[in-house]
């Protein structure tokens, strides 16, 4: 896919900017989990705010991609925590973070290098 082109009328960031915040908020609330974990909020609101003005670009992926890291690591991350209780839930807790670790690094790369995040085979 290729980039569209934004008017000049549209003052502030471009896409590929507002892209990066995105990863690098979620990334940053992963990191600072209890402090900054209103980051990764953060992230995913705008994500969702600015997927709409993403469609037909690469960043559409970029941020689809950001959305389902988040549901299916809070989705993974809230079974880790009732699976505490069976003593099982901090090495899934534990996957959990190295898998959304992975996601992030490996999305970031795609838009470093200006293609679309590619779902795991």
């Amino acid at each position: 896919m290729t980039e569209a082109m934004f008017s000049e009328d549209n003052p502030g960031p471009n896409m590929r900017t507002i892209t990066h915040v995105v990863y690098g908020l979620f990334l940053l609330g992963l990191i600072g989990a209890v402090f900054l974990g209103l980051a990764v909020v953060a992230a995913i609101v705008l994500a969702y705010f600015k997927r709409g003005d993403a469609v037909g670009t690469l960043y559409a992926g970029h941020f689809d991609w950001v959305i389902k890291t988040f549901w299916w690591g809070l989705l993974w991350g809230v079974l880790s925590a009732i699976a505490t209780h069976i003593f099982i839930g901090w090495i899934t807790g534990l996957a959990v973070v190295v898998w959304l670790l992975y996601r992030l690094i490996k999305g970031w790369l795609a838009l470093f290098a200006g293609r679309a995040p590619e779902a795991d085979v």
